[in-house]
């Protein structure tokens, strides 16, 4: 079991918001992968827990070749861009969008006087040149919510209700008392609230703003909790 706390990261960020990263893949950053950060798993090469600024924004700016998670944790982001424009996005709400071959541009705008929280995420895509699409989702208070990837059916190159991919990113949510198994490895984000953490050799109580790399793992919520976990389809 590894495990990063976002306390023990320098704070980042640029335009109108601020930041932690917590994964950045060295396939994508290279050089400039910024030190003591994760590396990724599967496709997922990135993570930020980030707050805009009152009435701040990122500015227009592309993307190609990537898909972007924004899990929205506090407050809401106003969205423009060239998927979706004029869609808003709300606390318990997420949006995924995949830039393919064709690109997007996007701006992400704090419409209030408050500071806003949210989760991006960013996953590579399996195959390159791929249509540029958008997708949505409102959380269930509770469970489990996949919002990206997921087994493709035989003879299937796409799913409906996720962009398909052997990376998989579900939300969980549970109340104090609750737990859930995973055999595979996973990376796991505490978004809100706590819980503890045990695999074959290893226990930890974890925060909000832990990251666990762990293998055949048990999570027990020890209060109301969310968690990203992202994974792999196993063959």
């Amino acid at each position: 079991m590894q495990v990063l706390s976002k306390k023990s990261l320098p704070l980042g960020g640029f335009a109108g918001l601020t930041e932690h990263r917590l994964v950045t893949d060295r396939r994508v950053f290279g050089s400039r992968k910024a030190p003591n950060t994760f590396d990724g798993i599967g496709n997922f090469v990135y993570l930020a827990d980030a707050q805009f600024n009152p009435r701040g924004e990122t500015h227009m700016h592309p993307h190609k070749e990537i898909d972007v998670i924004s899990i929205m944790l506090s407050g809401r982001v106003s969205h423009e861009g060239s998927l979706e424009h004029g869609q808003s996005l709300i606390a318990g709400e997420v949006q995924v969008q995949r830039a393919g071959g064709e690109g997007f541009s996007h701006n992400e705008i704090n419409p209030d006087s408050t500071k806003n929280r949210m989760l991006q995420l960013w996953v590579l895509p399996e195959v390159a040149g791929e249509p540029a699409g958008y997708k949505h989702y409102p959380l269930k208070a509770n469970g489990i919510n996949r919002i990206y990837g997921g087994k493709k059916s035989a003879g299937q190159k796409n799913q409906n209700e996720t962009f398909s991919s052997k990376t998989t990113i579900d939300i969980v949510r549970l109340t104090a008392g609750e737990n859930i198994n995973f055999n595979e490895e996973i990376l796991a984000y505490v978004s809100m609230g706590t819980a503890d953490f045990t695999d074959e050799n290893n226990h930890f109580s974890a925060e909000e703003g832990d990251l666990i790399r762990s293998y055949k793992t048990d999570i027990l919520a020890t209060s109301e909790v969310e968690i990203v976990v992202v994974g792999e389809n196993q063959p």
